[in-house]
């Protein structure tokens, strides 16, 4: 039977409103390069009524019904939230492997993360409150001074379709428990989870205002919102380029920015490790999501002393790999999310090949699927540091390979981008991986591993690939202000100025 999506309006002071515009943007499932439904098109003016919505939650009663409320009450919202996603854990999986193209084990996987990252969020709100007017220790004693940790104020999640409702929750669970009202803007080729994230808020109760979803185009919908005067700090996911868009819209105003950009991360992998378990994480490491993710590690560089044997195996691993529409039971590779993506992704490799590298895997479309967005995975070989591979992202299952000899040029290689989001090492030799994790300049790192990510540990990266930490207690400091209150306890008068006589 087929999926059917729901027809839904945008999100707006806990209500659903037709887009002032009532334009309406096409769903093409992937797999089928058929149109399955449509979202509605936000433009500037709905953006207006979602921060207006916004701001009147955070004062409503005097801000004591969400953004000064109990962190307990807040937990409350986030536990429903999480219980209710968990009960529509099976059905929310099948419209985003439909929406996005993603293996339906994915997405399953997904939205457990999705459930248990509500569940963390709510206990870190809980936990707030013991943390207020935690004492400093100072060097006066006529003076004490605590810190008051309080919410940041109305912000914008502007967020990917590569995991559209894990990476919305990544930001709106954290800006929830905080205290913050938001709104969020997913990317418009992957929306149907986070509307349906609106329609469980409604079914909870969660109070007007306090969660606003606008789906749109990121010109339409997105730029308003990063240039409003009314919203206090912009979270961004998404690409480099316009991740510079989004940080010069909001330097208009001095207005906070997260940002978790692109990445080009590299695995590195020594002579001395077990070939078949380190193939398997390489192959994960990128063809994972569809290669879709933004710390993929899409750079392999391999010992020279086991180079042939390990890309023949690698080779093996790929061909190994299911893929079929997202649906059907084993797929381990999907189409990728869009027509406009998958033309990238073959642009990338033919650019590759007239430069001088070697296709050694894939590199097309597989032969028996002649109908969606699907690419293979794809090794390349014969690879220069000069070569558009090697240095831009392509956000998709392409694996681009160098060797190397020492450790030292393992690690120059490794280091030798504009980004700096994911690194992984493989080694039995553990002193060297901490070495070897250490010299990496990268925000996070994999040891013996790829792509594993906890909500309790932080996540972001350095260089181009962003600044801020999201998950962990980082993604909730993300929507906090720190005030300082410092106050006189001495019964004695200052005492600088002269005092004037009196009379």
């Amino acid at each position: 039977m087929a999926i059917q999506i729901p027809s839904r309006q945008l999100f707006i002071n806990g209500e659903w409103k037709q887009p002032a515009l009532k334009k309406r943007i096409p769903i093409i499932n992937p797999a089928t390069e058929e149109k399955i439904g449509d979202i509605p098109a936000a433009t500037a003016e709905d953006v207006e009524l979602a921060v207006e919505a916004a701001r009147k939650a955070l004062a409503r009663n005097k801000g004591k019904d969400w953004a000064s409320a109990p962190g307990a009450v807040r937990a409350k919202y986030l536990r429903a939230i999480a219980a209710k996603i968990t009960d529509r854990k099976s059905e929310l999986a099948k419209l985003e492997a439909i929406d996005c193209g993603k293996p339906l084990d994915e997405a399953l996987w997904d939205m457990e993360d999705v459930a248990g990252c509500f569940e963390y969020y709510a206990d870190l709100a809980e936990g707030l409150d013991a943390q207020q007017k935690a004492p400093i220790s100072i060097p006066m004693e006529t003076f004490k001074t605590h810190v008051l940790k309080e919410p940041i104020g109305v912000v914008g999640l502007i967020t990917p379709w590569n995991y559209p409702l894990l990476m919305a929750t990544w930001k709106v669970a954290p800006a929830l428990a905080a205290g913050c009202a938001a709104i969020l803007k997913p990317s418009e080729l992957a929306s149907v989870t986070c509307l349906e994230l609106a329609e469980v808020c409604r079914e909870i109760g969660l109070p007007p205002g306090v969660l606003n979803i606008l789906t749109g185009l990121g010109h339409e919908a997105g730029a308003p919102l990063a240039c409003h005067p009314n919203v206090d700090k912009i979270a961004f996911t998404g690409s480099t380029l316009t991740g510079s868009k989004v940080m010069t819209a909001a330097a208009q105003q001095v207005k906070p920015v997260s940002l978790e950009l692109g990445g080009k991360s590299p695995i590195v992998v020594f002579d001395d490790v077990d070939i078949d378990k380190a193939a398997e994480w390489t192959a994960f490491g990128i063809f994972w999501t569809n290669g879709q993710i933004c710390s993929a590690t899409s750079r392999l560089i391999v010992h020279e002393n086991i180079a042939a044997k390990f890309l023949d195996r690698l080779a093996e691993w790929c061909k190994n790999i299911k893929i079929s529409d997202p649906l059907e039971e084993g797929c381990r590779l999907g189409p990728v999310v869009s027509e406009g993506q998958y033309e990238k992704i073959l642009k990338f490799i033919s650019t590759a090949k007239s430069e001088g590298a070697k296709v050694v895997s894939g590199g097309a479309r597989p032969e028996h699927l002649k109908k969606g967005f699907y690419v293979e995975p794809t090794i390349i070989t014969d690879v220069t540091n000069s070569m558009q591979i090697w240095r831009e992202e392509v956000f998709g299952p392409v694996l681009c390979v160098k060797t190397f000899s020492t450790e030292d040029e393992a690690i120059e290689l490794a280091n030798d981008t504009h980004f700096g989001l994911g690194a992984a090492v493989i080694s039995k030799d553990l002193e060297r991986c901490e070495r070897v994790s250490k010299a990496f300049q990268a925000g996070i790192v994999w040891i013996n591993c790829s792509q594993p990510c906890f909500t309790q540990a932080p996540w972001g990266g350095n260089k181009r690939s962003g600044f801020g930490r999201e998950l962990g207690q980082w993604g909730l400091d993300n929507y906090m202000t720190v005030k300082q209150v410092t106050q006189y306890i001495s019964d004695e008068p200052w005492g600088w100025y002269k005092s004037p006589s009196k009379l």
